[in-house]
């Protein structure tokens, strides 16, 4: 009987999706890469942006797709406040930079950088979706919250955006009330 409770707790394990984010207490992976704001093209660096605060991170699947304009809409809204906990906002995805720009002005409304998520960053953040066992090509809904010694110190995964605001700003806000 024990071995085929076992059993079962296996096979449950095995049908589980993985787990697609990196761990609370885990340094970020450094990386740089083409980014957009209000339009234009520039040159995101996160070490540069750690230097200024603690960054919000969070992959979104696809520009201009449902769940990701409501989310980034919602991060447009709050950016004040994130501003004011001196948090940088930035968006990231595997959509090329000219959909990148359009992007950061329509439904980012100009407040906050959305990234061209490389492959090499989506890896080191273990960011990809994927159904089926298949690589969708694009990343996974995730949120960090970077703190200004590269720690992350807080992760959400969940491809419903409905939370990812809340809570990202939430921890950016018990990080300024730490300091």
């Amino acid at each position: 009987m024990r071995k085929l409770a076992m059993a079962a707790a296996f096979a449950a394990l095995l049908a589980a999706p993985a787990s697609a984010e990196l761990p609370i207490g885990a340094k970020a992976p450094l990386f740089a890469t083409d980014a957009a704001l209000a339009g234009k093209a520039f040159a995101f660096n996160l070490r540069t942006a750690l230097a200024k605060g603690p960054v919000v991170l969070y992959f979104y699947p696809k520009a201009f797709t449902k769940g990701c304009t409501l989310e980034a809409r919602q991060f447009a809204e709050a950016s004040d406040e994130f501003a004011a906990a001196g948090a940088t906002v930035i968006g990231m995805s595997a959509d090329d930079i000219e959909t990148l720009k359009r992007f950061s002005t329509k439904e980012c409304r100009d407040k906050f950088a959305v990234g061209a998520a490389t492959p090499t960053i989506i890896e080191a953040y273990d960011a990809a979706l994927v159904r089926d066992g298949k690589d969708t090509g694009m990343t996974e809904r995730i949120s960090y919250v970077i703190d200004q010694s590269g720690r992350i110190v807080f992760v959400h995964s969940d491809l419903d955006y409905r939370n990812h605001v809340r809570l990202t700003l939430a921890a950016v806000k018990k990080l300024e009330r730490g300091r």
